[in-house]
């Protein structure tokens, strides 16, 4: 009852493509990913009402396609195509602020230096903390955290974040990302690397210990066919693999995440690569080694201890030489 006397009316309008008429329309919650309503897409448009008791983070999806996350409180939600949602305080606060952000990059853009460009990033970061430091109990800040420094923060870092913004570390993404760090933190360079198994799409399970940790240096490399970072990487693992391709020490593995088995068999035949890869790992990996963004590289000596991580281009080739060369 008190929950009941307690909760406000809100609406959301959220305009969509014509193409999504008569489909199913989701009101998302966007920390947990819980379902808060659905509704059939009519001229164009998904129309939720409800009650709310607090204010919370969510987005529209249809048929896995998303709006931008918006905050779901009391009042009218409406759309501007170019600028977001608006019409309630914690929407139009965050539209304006993103207004204001747009224009003093746009002058740092028109004035064209390096010393210009310098004030727009230092203003841009003041901007976010004073917002940030004004809304630290309410979905506004929180997005603004989770979306800022916080994701390359160190498992320390957050900790000491969270004692300075207690209500954040409530939240469903703040704990992902706490977890993820800790993991992170786990798989440095110097800790034994992680077990994990895939069924493959023929119904064999692989380990990565199938490969690593057996007296070979073994390099994986976690990837995805649609991430072009990842691809220009396959080009630097092909240098690798020439130069020591005499050398039976080494050995290369991929694993693609976070995509279709059909997208990466495609890629392996187009960028022709040819060394063997765990396909469909998918989320499996990412969770075990807290891997916020692909690709991340691996090199994992003899005995099964990470020699390298999360190094690119020059600065791999240099540590799979220095590990080779002892």
């Amino acid at each position: 009852m008190a929950v009941a006397a307690s909760a406000e009316h809100f609406k959301v309008i959220a305009p969509l493509p014509a193409e999504v008429e008569g489909r199913m329309a989701r009101l998302v919650d966007f920390d947990s990913g819980n379902p808060i309503d659905s509704i059939i897409v009519q001229d164009k448009c998904a129309r939720f009402e409800g009650d709310i008791d607090e204010g919370i983070l969510a987005r529209v999806v249809v048929d896995g396609a998303c709006t931008p996350v918006f905050i779901l409180e009391p009042g009218t939600v409406s759309f501007n195509e170019t600028e977001g949602a608006f019409g309630t305080m914690l929407n139009d606060q965050f539209r304006k602020l993103n207004k204001d952000i747009a224009s003093v990059m746009q002058a740092a853009r028109a004035a064209g230096t390096d010393e210009a460009a310098q004030q727009a990033y230092a203003k841009y970061e003041a901007m976010l903390d004073s917002t940030l430091n004004a809304n630290t109990d309410n979905p506004l800040g929180y997005f603004i955290f989770l979306n800022g420094k916080a994701q390359q923060m160190d498992a320390p870092s957050l900790r000491e974040e969270f004692k300075k913004y207690p209500s954040f570390a409530s939240y469903k993404r703040s704990q992902n990302m706490l977890k993820q760090a800790e993991q992170r933190e786990a798989t440095q360079p110097g800790n034994k690397y992680v077990d994990f198994s895939v069924t493959q799409p023929d119904g064999k399970v692989v380990k990565l210990s199938d490969y690593a940790g057996n007296g070979k240096y073994t390099l994986v490399d976690f990837w995805a066919s649609w991430c072009g970072p990842c691809i220009r990487q396959t080009r630097v693992l092909k240098e690798i693999q020439e130069k020591y391709k005499d050398d039976s020490r080494l050995q290369i593995l991929g694993v693609a995440v976070w995509d279709k088995v059909e997208d990466t068999n495609r890629a392996i035949e187009q960028h022709q690569l040819t060394w063997p890869c765990i396909v469909d790992a998918q989320t499996i990996p990412t969770d075990l080694y807290g891997i916020t963004g692909i690709p991340c590289i691996m090199l994992i000596g003899p005995d099964g201890t990470i020699l390298s991580r999360d190094k690119q281009s020059d600065e791999l080739k240099a540590d799979v030489d220095a590990a080779l060369a002892k």
